[in-house]
């Protein structure tokens, strides 16, 4: 059947002379795969640079519910998204984000909240000028709530410990060890009570952006055993230290 749907890129790969299998989250189907034929043959006229990492597409495709990879008939982009493809941080942070995505969203059918959070997301992150320099910490934060993961709330003031295995925060460091310290707890306290688009105002030193980066991706691996080693982390940390 021919279906229309928005699509967000977490993935592509080559396939075959002229081909490309792209992973994409749609709005309609969830997780899904595509083939998209003839893409870098010249004369096809399809431009394979619609496929980079968070770029969201208008889809028609052949879609069939038992099938493993869906044939992509047509695609456009939905925004000109020249800055994330220009910017080296924006890029680096987009293949980031690409490579988390692409291994917690396992499921195959839709959650338009979901959805919904990761586009707008972006499509603020392609627009912002120069209030963008938290914005995978941010992204990741807002993501808990959708993911099933969100941290509890602090009942009390004193609660200074982020449990990265309960996602809750203590007064006293628990037992088992893997928790935030005072000052991480803190930051990440501020990311929870802040907004993607206001989580600028967030001042951290390049060595406190990453330290709180490596604490939630530690928190995100208790709790969704499908997250693998990220191959980009370390070029995040360099271009944002």
């Amino acid at each position: 059947m021919l279906e229309k749907t928005k699509g967000i890129v977490l993935q592509s790969i080559k396939y075959s002379d002229s081909g490309i299998i792209v992973h994409l989250y749609t709005e309609k189907f969830g997780r899904q795969s595509a083939l998209i034929r003839g893409l870098r043959n010249k004369k096809s006229g399809k431009h394979g640079n619609a496929f980079q990492p968070l770029f969201i597409l208008d889809l028609e495709m052949y879609y069939k519910p038992s099938r493993e990879i869906q044939l992509l008939k047509e695609f456009s982009l939905t925004h000109p998204f020249y800055n994330i493809s220009s910017d080296i941080r924006k890029s680096t942070a987009a293949m980031f984000l690409s490579e988390v995505l692409s291994s917690v969203l396992g499921e195959e059918t839709s959650n338009p909240g979901m959805f919904s959070y990761i586009e707008n997301s972006i499509i603020w992150f392609e627009g912002a000028e120069d209030d963008f320099i938290n914005f995978h910490i941010s992204f990741l934060i807002g993501l808990c709530r959708y993911l099933g993961i969100e941290p509890g709330r602090k009942k009390n003031a004193d609660e200074m410990f982020f449990d990265l295995r309960n996602g809750r925060f203590l007064s006293i460091p628990p037992l088992h060890g893997d928790y935030a310290d005072e000052n991480t707890s803190a930051i990440i306290w501020q990311f929870m009570n802040s907004s993607v688009s206001g989580s600028g105002s967030i001042s951290l030193s390049g060595k406190t952006r990453n330290e709180t980066l490596e604490t939630l991706i530690k928190y995100f691996s208790f709790h969704l055993p499908s997250l693998r080693n990220i191959r980009s982390l370390d070029v995040l940390r360099e271009v944002f230290s």
